[in-house]
C-alpha cells in the first residue's frame, strides 16, 4: 500500500509529509528492503541504522537520529505499530466456518454461530462452542467443557472435561488445558496410591496458551488463569494454581502446585515456583531463578534463591573472584 494510506491506518505522521513510497510489506533492521518498512524502538540499535536499506523506519516523535536518511513514520508507540503494520500486510485468510465431515459431536452440543470444526476432531457431550470459534484438525475437547466466543484451537490441542475457556482465547498446538494434576499418596507398601483430580481448569478473555504447555487441573476447585494473561511454549501450571490478569509466563517456566501469582507478573524462561507461595503483583523474576518463598509486590528478584536483583547481580559478579580469595584465605592461614 502507498505509504501515505498505512500512516493513516498506523495514526502516524510522515517525515518528510510528501513522501510517495508504495510499502510492499515489513522486515528487520537488518533485513528489510527498499520496499519495506521496519522500526526502532529502542535507542541501543541506532548503530544498526548506518547499514539499514529499507524503505521507511517506524520511529517515535522526536527521535534525535540527525544522520538518518531513511524517510520516517512518526508513530506513539513503534513496536506496537509495527506489530499492527506486520498483521496488515500478512493477515492469513478466514477459515471457512463449517463443520468438517470426519468431525465427531457428541450428544447435546450447542453450537454457535459461524463455528470451524476441521476434520478429525472429537467433541464430547454437552460441550458449549460459542461464536465464531474456530477448532483445528485433530483437537479434542471432552465432555462439558466450555469454548467461549472468538476463540481459536489449534491442531492437537487437548481441552478435557468440565474446562472453561473464555472470549478470543488462543491454544496452540499441543497443549494441554485440564489434565490431570500431580497428585499421589505414599503407601506403607511403597507404592503410590492416585488422589481424584475432581477440579477444573477456568481461562479469563483474551488467554493465549502457547505449544506444548500443560495446565493442570485442581485436585478440588479450579485452577485459574486470568484475562489477558500470555503462557509460553512447554510451561508447567500444576494443580490449584491462581495466575492474576495480564501476566507473562514464558518458556519453560515451572509452577508446582497452589501457586498463586499475582497481576502484571514476569516470570522469565526457566523460572521454578515452589508449590503454597504468593507472587505480588507487578513482580518481575529473572530468567533461571528459583522462587522458595512468597514475594512481595513490585519487587524485582533473580538466582537461586531468589534474592533482590539488583543484589544478584554484584552476587554473581563475585562468584567469579573467590578461587583467587580462597588462595589468598589460605595463604594468610599458613601465615
Amino acid at each position: 500500500m502507498e505509504i501515505a494510506t498505512l500512516a493513516a491506518q498506523l495514526n502516524g505522521q510522515l517525515n518528510p509529509p510528501d513522501l510517495a513510497l508504495e510499502i510492499t510489506g515489513v522486515g528487520t533492521i537488518e533485513e528489510a528492503t527498499p520496499e519495506q518498512i521496519t522500526f526502532l524502538a529502542n535507542p541501543k540499535y541506532l548503530a544498526k541504522l548506518a547499514d539499514c536499506r529499507a524503505g521507511a523506519i517506524l520511529v517515535a516523535p522526536g527521535l534525535d537520529t540527525p544522520d538518518l536518511t531513511i524517510p520516517r513514520l512518526e508513530v506513539a508507540h513503534p513496536y506496537y505499530a509495527f506489530a499492527q503494520a506486520i498483521a496488515l500486510f500478512h493477515s492469513p485468510p478466514p477459515p471457512k466456518p463449517g463443520i468438517h465431515p470426519t468431525a465427531i459431536l457428541g450428544e447435546g452440543v450447542e453450537l454457535g454461530e459461524n463455528v470451524t470444526i476441521g476434520a478429525y476432531v472429537v467433541v464430547g457431550d454437552r460441550v458449549r462452542i460459542g461464536d465464531n470459534v474456530v477448532i483445528h484438525p485433530h483437537c479434542a475437547i471432552y465432555a462439558d467443557a466450555v469454548i467461549g466466543a472468538g476463540s481459536i484451537l489449534h491442531s492437537h490441542a487437548a481441552i478435557r472435561e468440565g474446562v472453561i475457556l473464555g472470549e478470543r482465547v488462543i491454544v496452540q498446538n499441543g497443549a494441554v488445558i485440564g489434565g490431570d494434576g500431580f497428585g499421589f499418596v505414599p503407601m506403607p507398601d511403597g507404592t503410590f496410591y492416585k488422589i481424584p483430580q475432581a477440579g477444573t481448569v477456568t481461562l479469563g478473555d483474551d488467554v493465549e496458551i502457547q505449544a506444548l504447555s500443560a495446565i493442570d487441573r485442581a485436585t478440588i476447585g479450579t485452577t485459574t488463569i486470568g484475562s489477558g494473561t500470555k503462557v509460553d511454549n512447554l510451561v508447567q501450571v500444576a494443580h490449584g494454581c491462581k495466575i492474576g490478569n495480564h501476566t507473562l509466563l514464558c518458556g519453560q517456566v515451572g509452577l508446582a502446585g497452589s501457586t498463586t501469582v499475582g497481576n502484571h507478573v514476569i516470570l522469565a524462561g526457566q523460572v521454578g515456583a515452589a508449590g503454597h507461595l504468593t507472587i505480588g503483583d507487578r513482580v518481575q523474576v529473572g530468567a533461571s531463578s528459583g522462587i522458595n518463598h512468597s514475594i512481595p509486590p513490585d519487587t524485582q528478584v533473580s538466582g537461586y534463591p531468589a534474592i533482590d536483583h539488583k543484589l544478584w547481580l554484584r552476587v554473581s559478579a563475585a562468584l567469579k573472584l573467590l578461587p583467587d580469595l580462597i588462595q589468598r584465605v589460605r595463604r594468610l592461614e599458613r601465615g
